[in-house]
């Protein structure tokens, strides 16, 4: 059974199925360094494309299960919707990637690339792709494959699947074959070097952006510790490309972190906290600092919610909890409060500590959100009076109320009455 948040990603791709022209990725590439899942960063997977409408349905990731789908193809677009359902029900029910990924040989067209953090990857459906592995000794094996079937990078190895085509309208149109061939080969050279899943994975991106012109987010995935960037370079608008991943993302403090992404960048060359001069991340860069797990960073996961922009917030939150005050659930919903009662934070109710869930040794935190009542956006005050004596207050507020508006519609029949009395 597919999950809540996947059926939820289903259905927005075919409400857009039916208003956009659907982009399919040119390229889709599965890395993994460490095939036993050991490593928090030993497996990673990301799309992008020349095309218009790079939405998240290019790389669906699974929190849970740990696994990413990439999808593409010239096919029709209704069918790639197929494909990648399709795909999604048979991992969700246990099938292995080569299996799932096979569901795209039944679509004339497309591609579908399955990558896991423990079981290898595979692709099926219309794809030319390169197939790399590295053996313990070092040896690099770059294998080319063509739609025929599906090709497998297996359990237990590792190595790497690229796809790359040029898109119509690409200046670069042509140069796809010769690009796999060779970010397949500097692929392998850094997997046997000791790079990690999610560094290699921003350096291949950045190689096929700027040789092959498929360059536009798109975004990654990380398979073990289950981050994704998100919408960070997927189109603000329908019918627009994303952002270009062969140019410069966001300039960043070294010292304290700040960071504020282009074209507001322009505006600072120091930081405003710090006055530390600011260094220029580039979209690949900042892609693979999203997605890998460091001693300064902190994996955040948000559940009760899908609501646009709480997993972002929440995650620079907690983010900023923990480098100031450790792993502590506390302060970490203190934090997360004080942001909902600024305004911050917007369309989740309060958390307590218990509603949130850290696992220190993956440097990872859940946070429990509850969904507010009565279609409220924020919660009700936390007023030093009962809400009881309000109800009373809006109770006598309500009769003179009543009472004014009695007098108003009566008075010169009451002042007559009185005025007979005074006689």
């Amino acid at each position: 059974m597919i999950d809540k948040r996947l059926k939820t990603i289903l259905v927005f791709l075919v409400t857009i199925a039916l208003l956009v022209n659907t982009s399919a990725a040119t390229c889709n590439i599965v890395v993994i360094t460490d095939p036993t899942g050991t490593d928090p960063n030993g497996a990673a997977a990301g799309s992008m494309s020349f095309a218009d409408n790079m939405f998240q349905s290019t790389f669906i990731l699974s929190k849970e299960k740990h696994f990413s789908v990439l999808s593409g193809g010239e096919g029709n677009s209704t069918e790639r919707l197929r494909a990648i359902t399709s795909t999604l029900t048979s991992l969700e029910n246990g099938a292995s990637p080569s299996t799932a990924a096979n569901a795209a040989n039944s679509y004339s067209g497309i591609r579908v690339m399955v990558g896991t953090a423990t079981q290898g990857a595979a692709v099926g459906g219309s794809y030319d792709v390169y197939v790399v592995t590295v053996a313990n000794d070092g040896t690099i094996t770059v294998t080319p494959h063509a739609s025929d079937g599906v090709a497998v990078l297996p359990a237990g190895t590792k190595g790497a699947i690229i796809h790359l085509r040029n898109t119509e309208g690409n200046p670069l149109y042509g140069t796809a074959e010769a690009v796999r061939q060779q970010t397949a080969i500097n692929i392998g050279k850094m997997i046997r070097d000791g790079y990690p899943a999610t560094k290699i994975l921003g350096s291949a991106m950045a190689e096929v952006a700027q040789d092959a012109g498929e360059k536009y987010g798109g975004g990654g995935n990380n398979l073990v510790s289950s981050i994704s960037t998100g919408d960070m370079f997927t189109p603000a608008k329908l019918n627009t490309t994303g952002y270009p991943m062969d140019e410069a993302y966001s300039k960043e403090c070294p010292t304290c972190g700040w960071s504020i992404g282009f074209p507001a960048a322009d505006n600072y060359q120091t930081c405003p906290y710090d006055g530390t001069a600011l260094k220029t991340v580039s979209a690949t860069d900042a892609l693979s600092d999203k997605i890998t797990v460091t001693s300064n960073t902190t994996s955040v996961s948000t559940y009760g919610t899908d609501a646009a922009g709480i997993s972002e917030t929440t995650q620079e939150l907690v983010q900023y909890s923990v480098k100031k005050n450790g792993f502590n659930s506390a302060t970490i919903a203190s934090t997360i409060n004080k942001a909902i009662d600024n305004g911050n934070l917007v369309g989740v109710n309060y958390i307590e500590p218990k509603d949130i869930n850290i696992v220190e040794s993956t440097r990872s935190v859940g946070v429990y959100y509850k969904p507010l009542p009565d279609g409220r956006t924020s919660p009700p005050w936390n007023l030093p009076i009962s809400t009881s004596l309000l109800d009373i207050v809006g109770s006598i507020q309500t009769a003179i109320g009543l009472i004014l508006i009695i007098l108003v519609l009566f008075r010169s029949t009451l002042i007559s009455s009185f005025l007979k009395k005074r006689r």
